[in-house]
């Protein structure tokens, strides 16, 4: 490089990506925290239930026989026979162990090798917002152009099939769909999905459907796979993983399935990124993921989510100057704070420094939602008693200054 080059300067790859404002949530609380004091979190992702104990033990055995060494680059074989059963059960789909599925550290890192192994520079991709930050930010990272589709509050944060057809160009080569949805809790129905679809094979574009929660889903939703849907198992890849339905935010196990022509391309990605996800994790969830105990284990704790999601919207009724939209799925509310005259974020700020508790501003989510704030149920009923009393203190007094 010449001269002139600053060697401490990112890459133009890297200025196009926007820091996570999540992140930025979590780092403040931990900051907080370590300054003594008690912060009610419901900010992130995460279930605060423990991992199953079949899983836990299975992994320390796993370790114990020294399995320490690489796995295969798709991931254990074992676990990839389960995960075909599991999806073929939950989808009618079958796909092949040996060629159509790639066990991945996280479903993050699916969701960033599935896109970088798709998306050129100027290809277009179709995201709904507002959604989870990363894909965005991958699509930019891969030289694309992320086309956003705004989901209104009205409509419930739902699909308008329109405006879709609006946004298709000769360019667009993937539309990224997140269902059940992080952050609104939409679930989408038989309907929209078959219309995407559809849309998909006319205009020949790539569906990438993020179904980490599909196991979440409340009251008469019911959640269907993209790929259940006449010619979509060739044109659609599939994420999802472990995190949120077992309980296992920190062991950063995802997959990925689809056809094997598009398999083998997203495992060139993961080969020079993270090679394979822990051999010893991958064999105690092969172990432990479907015995009785772990099973009643998730049963119990989806219950439990179902009941915060009433508990916290009977709160929040109660509560002067907020409104929301009903989630159907997952494990996070949208709820509206504009009319207490601050914005999400102002909103947000104040609970955090003032009351000590954490939730996430909805303009990290996506730009016009910056009324909202992104409350996560996936915390304990003593905590969201406390939060939502914390939160009626804040607009009382802010009714009272004004």
């Amino acid at each position: 490089m010449n001269n002139d080059y600053d060697i401490t300067q990112d890459s133009n790859r890297v200025k196009k990506v926007e820091p996570s404002l999540i992140r930025t949530v979590l780092n403040r609380v931990d900051e907080l925290r370590k300054s003594g004091n008690e912060i009610i979190a419901l900010s992130a992702g995460e279930p605060d239930f423990n991992t199953p104990v079949d899983i836990k033990e299975a992994t320390i055995n796993a370790i114990n026989q020294n399995h320490t060494h690489y796995s295969s680059n798709r991931g254990y074989e074992k676990l990839r026979k389960k995960i075909s059963e599991k999806t073929l059960e939950e989808t009618g789909i079958l796909y092949d162990y040996r060629s159509e599925i790639l066990v991945t550290s996280s479903g993050a890192e699916a969701i960033n090798n599935t896109i970088l192994s798709i998306i050129d520079e100027g290809d277009e991709a179709i995201i709904f917002s507002p959604a989870f930050v990363n894909y965005e930010n991958m699509v930019k990272i891969s030289g694309g152009i992320p086309v956003i589709i705004n989901l209104k509050p009205e409509n419930q944060f739902g699909i308008d099939i329109g405006e879709v057809k609006k946004h298709i160009t000769e360019k667009t080569k993937m539309l990224v769909i997140n269902n059940p949805n992080n952050p609104t809790g939409a679930v989408y129905d038989n309907s929209i999905l078959k219309q995407l679809c559809e849309l998909s094979i006319k205009h020949n574009f790539i569906i990438v459907s993020d179904e980490m929660y599909s196991s979440l889903v409340y009251d008469d939703a019911g959640f269907t796979s993209v790929s259940s849907y006449p010619g979509m198992k060739e044109r659609s890849v599939i994420i999802n993983g472990f995190s949120k339905t077992y309980a296992m935010t920190g062991w950063r196990l995802g997959y990925i399935t689809a056809s094997e022509k598009r398999i083998n391309g997203i495992l060139k990605i993961h080969q020079y990124s993270t090679t394979c996800s822990p051999t010893f994790i991958q064999i105690g969830v092969e172990a432990g993921m479907d015995t009785e105990h772990t099973k009643k284990d998730i049963s119990a704790m989806i219950h439990e989510f179902a009941e915060r999601r009433i508990l916290l919207m009977k709160g929040l009724d109660k509560i002067n100057g907020l409104s929301y939209v009903i989630p159907k799925g997952a494990f996070y509310i949208m709820v509206d704070v504009s009319e207490t005259g601050l914005s999400g974020m102002e909103f947000a700020s104040r609970l955090l420094e003032e009351k000590n508790v954490a939730v996430i501003p909805g303009v990290g989510l996506g730009k016009m939602c910056s009324d909202f704030i992104r409350i996560s149920f996936a915390a304990s009923t003593k905590n969201i008693l406390e939060a939502l009393n914390k939160i009626d203190d804040l607009i009382k007094e802010l009714e009272k200054k004004n």
